[in-house]
């Protein structure tokens, strides 16, 4: 399945928690407890919180989407040539030495949302997704005029 696929798999049960946990609240905000008025509130609060959260996700894959369509039509992909072990994971030394290449790429022109996504690639290579989500943010940041 595909990653764009699985999304929307998710995206739909998600909506339809959502629904089951929004009508529970309703179910406890009309019975006229105080207490049960209040963990009404608070259970529809929830779907609220995760429809944003949901959203922003979307909206972050879209983006990555359409940096990565552009960076294709001019070439401009790191190509994935690294080593693998034999279960398919990325030989982590080979990362760790591909990364120093797109960072010095990143030092040098910090403004260029290109090497910036380039960068993003060689942190997920490397592992580290918490890296690799802040220089895709970067990215789309700058690619978007923020």
């Amino acid at each position: 399945m595909t990653a764009k696929r699985s999304a929307v798999v998710l995206a739909v049960v998600f909506v339809a928690y959502a629904v089951l946990l929004g009508w529970r609240g309703v179910l406890l905000i009309g019975t006229g407890d105080p207490v049960a008025v209040g963990l009404g509130v608070a259970v529809l609060v929830i779907p609220i919180v995760g429809a944003y959260l949901v959203w922003r996700e979307i909206q972050f894959g879209r983006q990555t989407e359409a940096l990565a369509r552009e960076l294709g039509e001019s070439g401009g992909l790191p190509v994935d040539d690294l080593p693998r072990r034999p279960s398919g994971r990325i030989d982590r030394a080979a990362a760790d030495a591909a990364f120093t290449k797109y960072k010095e790429e990143a030092e040098a022109a910090p403004d260029d949302w290109r090497v910036w996504f380039r960068l993003s690639t060689a942190y997920d290579a490397a592992g580290d997704r918490k890296r690799a989500r802040a220089s895709m943010r970067t990215a789309i940041a700058q690619y978007t005029g923020r």
